[in-house]
């Protein structure tokens, strides 16, 4: 299994976590939180594919920004990575906007899965992301 499949893989985990946790509003926290870690995790699968160093960073717009020195076409993911970077901090720690409302939890899920949609394609990934296969 190559390097990047692994970052696919745990960007699979991170959407199928936000779809589930979405389905309760008790955790709708933690459901926004990783539809930003699926796109982080997408975008960095991409650059690893295209044999770059992973920056340390959970910054979605930097990392679209390294994507489009390879391929323009990652410049039509710029709104969902603005909308998805603040996910990456904000509802992690408590304060006066704890939980996200429903909508924007479905919002950001469907912006996350095209993001990781538009990679896998972009890699050329055809068969579906099993979790199982990660397993030794």
């Amino acid at each position: 299994m190559q390097e990047h499949e692994f970052w696919l893989g745990k960007a699979a985990s991170d959407l199928k976590s936000a779809k589930t946790l979405s389905n309760d509003e008790d955790t709708a926290d933690n459901a926004i939180y990783h539809t930003q870690q699926c796109a982080e995790k997408a975008l960095k699968g991409y650059l690893v594919f295209k044999k770059q160093p992973i920056l340390k960073t959970h910054d979605l717009e930097l990392l679209l920004k390294l994507c489009i020195n390879f391929d323009n076409e990652f410049f039509a993911l710029r709104e969902e990575a603005a909308f998805l970077k603040p996910y990456g901090i904000i509802f992690r720690y408590p304060d006066s906007r704890f939980f996200p409302k429903q909508q924007e939890v479905f919002d950001a899920i469907k912006k996350a899965k095209k993001v990781f949609n538009f990679v896998k394609d972009k890699i050329g990934y055809q068969g579906e992301i099993n979790l199982r296969i990660f397993q030794n």
